[in-house]
This record gives structure tokens, C-alpha cells and sequence, in this order.
């Protein structure tokens, strides 16, 4: 893992999406004491994306409204870094419409992400509206932390991922359980390709050519998108 400049989250993140009620500002003892990282890889690569997910809200582009977490404040460092595996194009998403993005760590290449610093009862919550599941109850992080994964059902986003680990934090991420070379690939929706982009640039510094040729490099995305059509859907540059 290759771990580039650490930030705090940016005081504005998303302050435009639903406000709801804000966590305490001391939190409970359980959830300070159980940090973990979070790897986004997909939207979640951009901050006010994520802050729906945290505050609740429907991100721009969005077909869906998030309750947010139980513990809605925001993570206390976020990390640009790379882990090993690739970014895939698969099933049908409910939000974007296309192919939502997928991480397969068995296969060859380099994965960009943004890692976030939050509470294991936070990610929980992330986790669980991911799956499509009600936010509130934390989950059991045993299996994934001892043996690397914990296949917790079929559908989307519901194999736990343990990437490693950073300041003594685990670093954990969720995927798709068939893997790469058993997805049943679909090319992403311009939508989800412009927050993609955007979240490259805001947490790795990317032109928006480098994140053109990522995206349209990607399985599922390739063969139907090419670098020039994703620079047509990012048009002048990107929204940051």
C-alpha cells in the first residue's frame, strides 16, 4: 500500500446535503475507541458524496436518498493511497443507473482510493447502506480482520474486505463476492463515471485526461467507453 499526503476532512464537505441531526461531540467511549479506516474506491472517492452517507442526503446525480450514519460526524483524516487489485464494472446500479464500480483485490493492477478515518460504528453504518440494508446495527468485524474477508451474502457490496492496516487502524473496504472474473461486466453511466472523476481529482490530484484514461481503461467500462467519450462526458473540467 502507497499512502500519499494525509488531510483532515474539509470543513465544507458536503454542506449541501441534508443537514439531520449532528453526532455528539464526544461520541460514545465504545465508538472512540474502535477507529478503522474506510477505502473508498467508487463515489465515495469524493467527500461530499461520502457526507451523504454520513449526514444523509441524495448525492448530485443520484436516484436515491441516504438516512445517514448514527454517528454523523465527519472522519477525522482521509488518505489518497493505492492498494493492490483492480477497479471493475459490473451488475446494474440503483443509483447511477449502468454498471456500479467494483474492487477485486486478487487481480493484477493498482486500485486508486481515498481512505477515511472513522469509527468501526460508522463504517458499519456506510457499509450497511451500501448493501441496501437500514443503518443501525454495527457489524461483526472478526472474521474479515482474521482471515481477510467475510463474505456476509450475495449481493452487492456485501464481501468485507481487510486491506492492511495504518497507524495501528485496520483498513477495511466492501465488494462484490464473484470477483472479476465471475461479474457479469456493464459499463458505468456518465453520471457515476463525472463523480468517479471528480473524487480522482479531489484526493489524488488528477487531470482530468489521467482520469479519462483510467475509467475508460477499466474492465466493463472498456470496449464501450473510450478516454475521449469520458472527456466529452467531464466536458470543460471536473466539479470539485
Amino acid at each position: 500500500m502507497m499512502v500519499a499526503g494525509s488531510r483532515r476532512w474539509p470543513a465544507d464537505a458536503g454542506s449541501s446535503v441534508g443537514s439531520g441531526a449532528s453526532g455528539s461531540a464526544e461520541g460514545d467511549a465504545a465508538g472512540d475507541a474502535r477507529l478503522v479506516w474506510y477505502a473508498a474506491y467508487g463515489s465515495n472517492l469524493h467527500a461530499a458524496r461520502l457526507a451523504c452517507y454520513l449526514r444523509g442526503g441524495r448525492p448530485d446525480g443520484g436516484a436515491r436518498t441516504y438516512p445517514g450514519c448514527r454517528d454523523r460526524r465527519p472522519p477525522r483524516r482521509d488518505v489518497a493511497t493505492v492498494l493492490p487489485g483492480t477497479l471493475y464494472f459490473a451488475r446494474e446500479s440503483a443509483v447511477w443507473g449502468g454498471g456500479s464500480g467494483y474492487y477485486d483485490p486478487d487481480a493484477p493492477g493498482e486500485l486508486p482510493c481515498r481512505i477515511y478515518l472513522v469509527t468501526a460504528s460508522q463504517f458499519s453504518d456506510i457499509a450497511a447502506q451500501e448493501m441496501h440494508r437500514s443503518p443501525g446495527a454495527d457489524l461483526d468485524l472478526t472474521r474479515a480482520l482474521a482471515h481477510g474477508r467475510d463474505q456476509r451474502g450475495p449481493g452487492r457490496y456485501e464481501t468485507l474486505v481487510h486491506a492492511g492496516a495504518l497507524d495501528g487502524h485496520p483498513l477495511l473496504t466492501f465488494t462484490a463476492s464473484e470477483g472479476l472474473a465471475g461479474a457479469a461486466l456493464n459499463p458505468p453511466s456518465a453520471p457515476y463515471l463525472r463523480t468517479l472523476a471528480a473524487g480522482l481529482a479531489e484526493s489524488h490530484g488528477w487531470s482530468t485526461r489521467r482520469c479519462a484514461d483510467y475509467l475508460a481503461s477499466r474492465p466493463g467500462a472498456a470496449g464501450h467507453w473510450n478516454a475521449a467519450d469520458v472527456l466529452a462526458v467531464l466536458g470543460g473540467g471536473l466539479d470539485l
